[in-house]
């Protein structure tokens, strides 16, 4: 009785092997991402600016609660750090996993302009304080690949590098602003850094987009379209760099090597307030409209120039401010003013621009 069972089965392995395979439908490069939050349990206390360690947790700012705070995505467990009464604005964390955060602001009784250094594994902070007193709120830090951290000094009206081997910090003045109801500083912003590892500056106050020769420290600037006000600036793999227009409500690309510049336009158009931007190792950009509420999480391709995706936090948001790529995990990390830290993963990878 064994026989014909077997000959049975053998059958069907054959049929199932001479069938024809069923086509694999893999996921669009240019489908929405995936976003998932995390209450704070730091309340009011506006989390932002979240930068991933080397071993996976997500380190975050709490601006208006004056710490540092870090989140374990495994166990959704957070731990605080105390910073003395110091506002954080901005962090970013080395390859041993010490935390660098920008003193942007304090509360009475403490001081801000510096750039501390947490150490996770003792809670102390080592301060490097700003050389000019008129450098009193240290912005957002990124760093080049030398190891120094570059930043942009919003009041101020700086933009600096600090290396941290010496504590050197070198400040080169920004564009000066007549007439502005916000001050004379042209109030530099995001920052990004290009495969010459020259620092470039979006000057919120300003239709003007900064670079730093590294080697001379000579500003040169470049004009965007006359009412235009970038505020946070991403770069794509070709050198191009792209800002959201805080007051226009455009997309806007802008080619270092000819000055041109192209706009494009986002769904709420003058209301769109586009604010945390970024570019991931696709060469996709990815912005944020904090216009509107819920906020409008947008996916943009350059290849085709055209959006291919809108999806909306679950918290609303509120306002995302900055947003962080990692690479490991093909996701990108925000902090939201709803009080909450999220992650989109992305869709899969696919060949860049250059």
């Amino acid at each position: 009785m064994r026989t014909p069972a077997l000959i049975t089965v053998a059958a069907c392995a054959l049929a199932l092997a001479l069938a024809p395979a069923q086509p694999v439908h893999a996921q669009d490069p240019l489908s929405d991402p995936e976003l998932q939050e995390w209450t704070v349990p730091y309340e009011r206390s506006r989390p932002r600016d979240p930068a991933v360690a080397p071993d996976g947790r997500v380190w975050f700012c709490g601006q208006a609660g004056a710490y540092i705070a870090v989140l374990d995505p495994g166990t959704g467990e957070f731990r605080k750090y105390d910073t003395g009464g110091v506002r954080p604005h901005n962090l970013i964390i080395d390859e041993e996993g010490y935390v660098w955060y920008a003193g942007n602001a304090a509360n009475p009784g403490a001081e801000a302009r510096h750039i501390g250094r947490l150490d996770p594994a003792t809670g102390e902070i080592t301060k490097y304080m700003m050389p000019d007193q008129r450098a009193r709120d240290p912005h957002t830090l990124i760093w080049d690949s030398k190891g120094n951290i570059w930043f942009t000094v919003q009041g101020g009206n700086f933009i600096g590098r600090f290396t941290p081997a010496t504590g050197e910090i070198r400040l080169v003045e920004a564009l000066q602003v007549e007439g502005s109801r916000r001050g004379n500083s042209s109030r530099p912003y995001g920052i990004v850094i290009d495969s010459q590892d020259r620092p470039w500056v979006a000057l919120f106050n300003s239709n003007h987009i900064a670079t730093v020769n590294p080697e001379t420290f000579e500003l040169k600037t470049f004009e965007l379209p006359e009412d235009a006000r970038p505020r946070r600036i991403a770069i794509t793999s070709d050198d191009i760099l792209w800002y959201g227009d805080w007051v226009r409500g455009t997309l806007g690309r802008l080619d270092p090597r000819t000055g041109k510049v192209k706009e494009y336009p986002l769904p709420s158009g003058r209301q769109a307030r586009p604010y945390a931007i970024l570019a991931d190792d696709s060469d996709r950009i990815w912005v944020v409209e904090t216009g509107p509420e819920p906020n409008n999480f947008i996916g943009f391709d350059p290849q085709t120039e055209r959006i291919f995706s809108v999806v909306h936090p679950e918290s609303g948001a509120g306002t995302i401010r900055h947003m962080y790529f990692d690479a490991r995990t093909n996701s990108i990390w925000f902090g939201t003013d709803a009080n909450t830290v999220g992650v989109a993963k992305l869709p899969p990878r696919r060949p860049r621009i250059s």
